[in-house]
């Protein structure tokens, strides 16, 4: 039995492919098109961002956002070690030391309380990740940043349509960065923005994603002629991606709802088997507003995670473990990290699952999932 209950599956829920041939014959596929600029304006007007530019991944806009806020060498950035390589990545590439800290046991986010210790006259950004579209404590982290007088720069792959405190996730620091990959929420296969909050680094953004020339002046008629005038790379997605995007952005309200229900179902199932200790479920703290990026559970130890996840397997149905920790990676072991330095981090990466969890997934196939769930403790 193979691909039975897939971990995740692209969908289509509007009018995709129309866009799509509209942006075609709109004689204009490259970057910054019709639905380029439909996307950039959704996401300003509905929230509140100051300016938003899609790039062709979230990884392109964690690059823009270091080269924003002027990393060298030797300057030190504070992030999590549980998180995807590009927010590490991004800095290491222009010469920034990394600096790690542990994450919370109950929402896997950057442990607010290990941010001030790690900070000295060298750090110059902090890097909250928001893990599963749950918001990091952002009033701590930027108070912080700003006693320090350092830029944040959230990391909202995860995070897009979901607030702290009715503020959405990405437009609270310096600079937000969105991922519209295949497995997130909104997909258009590949593909990111970069949310600009900080007013002074606006129009320097636009070079940098314009290989460092002014076009985008060019085009507004603001100069006669482009030129190269900063460093930069090209950070524009094709037109066409932003077509599929902009379907969804028409549908979000349908897909959160979507994907709270799947959230809800696995709740509501699960929670017994979470009061006999025999698992942990998501915490969603009362001034989080998650956007249910995906259903995970926290097994006791490495040895049950791998069972279950093996026994579902067999089962047809692929459920996956997620980060290895940056700090014991290679990269990181030869950046002097140890195994044992981040114990929550090392612990819940080897005891977390991430269930199915995707928008055309139906109640029987979560009936299935759960249902094995339970008949795995019961044999085991």
């Amino acid at each position: 039995m193979s691909n039975k209950i897939p971990f995740n599956k692209p969908f289509i829920v509007g009018k995709e492919l129309y866009y799509i041939a509209q942006s075609v014959l709109s004689g204009k596929i490259a970057g910054d098109g019709l639905y380029t600029k439909k996307c950039n304006s959704f996401f300003e007007e509905m929230f509140g961002a100051r300016k938003v530019l899609l790039t062709h991944s979230c990884t392109a806009a964690l690059e823009m956002a270091a080269i924003l806020c002027g990393i060298e060498k030797g300057d030190e950035v504070i992030l999590p070690s549980f998180t995807f390589v590009s927010t590490a990545n991004a800095f290491y590439l222009r010469g920034a030391k990394l600096i790690f800290v542990d994450i919370r046991p109950d929402t896997l986010n950057m442990d607010e309380t290990k941010i001030e210790q790690a900070v000295t006259d060298r750090t110059k950004v902090i890097v909250p990740v928001h893990y599963a579209g749950v918001a990091c404590e952002m009033d701590t982290i930027m108070a912080i940043a700003h006693k320090h007088s350092l830029f944040v720069v959230e990391d909202a792959a995860q995070g897009v349509n979901a607030k702290y405190k009715g503020q959405f996730l990405g437009t609270i620091g310096d600079i937000g960065t969105f991922s519209f990959h295949e497995t997130k929420n909104f997909i258009s296969g590949e593909g990111g923005a970069i949310v600009i909050n900080n007013a002074k680094f606006i129009d320097r953004a636009e070079i940098i994603r314009e290989k460092g020339t002014n076009r985008s002046k060019f085009f507004r008629g603001e100069i006669d002629k482009y030129t190269w005038v900063d460093i930069g790379s090209s950070y524009l997605p094709s037109d066409i991606l932003a077509a599929f995007l902009y379907a969804q952005l028409e549908n979000i309200g349908k897909i959160n709802s979507r994907r709270k229900r799947l959230n809800d179902f696995y709740s509501r199932e699960l929670i017994p088997l979470a009061n006999d200790g025999k698992l942990q479920l998501p915490n969603i703290a009362s001034e989080c507003q998650s956007n249910y990026h995906l259903f995970y559970i926290i097994l006791e130890d490495e040895k049950t995670r791998n069972a279950l996840m093996d026994y579902l397997k067999s089962n047809g149905i692929f459920a996956v473990f997620h980060y290895i920790p940056l700090h014991i990676s290679p990269v990181g072991l030869s950046m002097g990290y140890s195994e044992g330095q981040f114990p929550v981090t090392e612990s819940m990466s080897v005891r977390l699952l991430r269930l199915p969890f995707y928008f055309d997934l139906k109640q029987e196939e979560q009936i299935e999932v759960t249902e094995s769930i339970k008949k795995f403790f019961k044999n085991h």
